[in-house]
């Protein structure tokens, strides 16, 4: 059965007028749905934790700040737009304890309420809005008239109001424009998880190293393992997101096609597929989340070592000057704390 698509014409920004939209967060998505709503014609606060770096930025942008517990105070609808592993916290000391009947609480990932390391009371709204792009695609695509497409889902509905108050959300972030597509919490968050895991992050990244790995033990010069298996992949993805793999295979030479086809399946075979659905039964049963909470309650250890690790594989360093002689590409930290919230 096909899936609903949701447009403007289906949406209400008057279910949110009158009302005081709190963001709780400044970083990739919380700056991007404040500044969209507020140029939508809401009113909407901040609620940041005390001598939080994006307090002084928030100001500037127009906005009024509070502590994160003043903020759900005065709010009608609450964004918890902090990373998964502190909204826990963030949740027991300052949202919970101000939380009233009525309010509704907003994710842009399901994760904590899937998972229940939030267990919301039962009289209060808790909805998802979920643009399927970063914050800054989401604000420019916004500012050219255009529009993210959005997922929404409704866990809890006592008011009766909740699927409303979600597409006025997702219309006043410009997701309504391109259309909105109703899920649940429990697919967002495990589609997501294993999108990230298995082909988006984890499996690309393994790919791409294993091929450059492979190119370079075998004799290659590193620089021609970096454009064959890094470089130009950016061009193939480009060519499938903008028409399909079929669309893809348009574009490219006949033998390119012909290795697509014949070589492709012999690597991405039964065997990955098999491990893809041990990773997908990890998320569905909760082991991932819970092992991502432990590693967060244990400081990140294994996790930033990991990292450091990954900034250490020979592609670093040859992909760093190679990019330097392509002036096109803008230059980016890509190391240290994320951005922050």
């Amino acid at each position: 059965m096909p899936v609903k698509i949701y447009t403007e014409k289906d949406a209400d920004l008057g279910v949110l007028k009158g009302k005081t939209l709190a963001v709780l967060g400044f970083g990739s998505q919380g700056h991007a749905h404040a500044l969209n709503l507020k140029e939508s014609g809401l009113k909407v606060i901040i609620g940041l934790y005390e001598g939080s770096k994006s307090i002084a930025v928030a100001r500037e942008m127009g906005f009024e700040v509070f502590t994160t517990a003043e903020a759900v105070q005065k709010a009608d609808v609450i964004m918890v737009a902090l990373p998964d592993t502190k909204q826990a916290a963030a949740y027991e000391k300052d949202i919970a304890p101000n939380l009233k009947k009525g309010k509704t609480l907003l994710f842009s990932h399901g994760f904590s309420i899937h998972f229940k390391t939030i267990v919301p009371p039962k009289d209060v709204d808790i909805i998802l809005v979920a643009p399927k792009g970063p914050g800054h695609i989401v604000r420019r695509q916004y500012l050219e008239g255009k529009g993210v497409p959005a997922l929404i889902a409704v866990y809890q509905n006592p008011s009766k109001k909740a699927k409303k108050v979600a597409l006025a959300w997702a219309k006043g972030i410009g997701g309504a424009r391109a259309g909105v597509l109703e899920t649940t919490f429990k697919e967002e968050t495990e589609t997501d998880l294993f999108g990230e895991q298995t082909v988006l992050c984890g499996g690309c990244s393994a790919l791409v190293q294993a091929g450059f790995e492979t190119l370079v033990e075998a004799g290659y010069s590193p620089e021609m393992a970096y454009f064959e298996c890094l470089h130009e992949l950016k061009l193939i993805v480009d060519l499938m997101n903008e028409s399909g793999i079929g669309g893809m295979r348009f574009s490219i030479s006949e033998t390119a096609k012909w290795g697509d086809v014949s070589v492709g399946p012999k690597i991405i075979d039964a065997s990955v597929k098999k491990r893809m659905k041990a990773a997908l039964k990890d998320i569905q049963t909760g082991k991932f989340a819970k092992e991502w909470v432990k590693e967060y309650q244990g400081g990140y250890k294994r996790y930033k070592a990991l990292l450091a690790a990954g900034e250490k594989h020979p592609i670093e360093k040859v992909g760093t000057k190679l990019r330097s002689m392509m002036p096109w590409m803008k230059k980016r930290k890509t190391s240290g704390v994320q951005a922050a919230y």
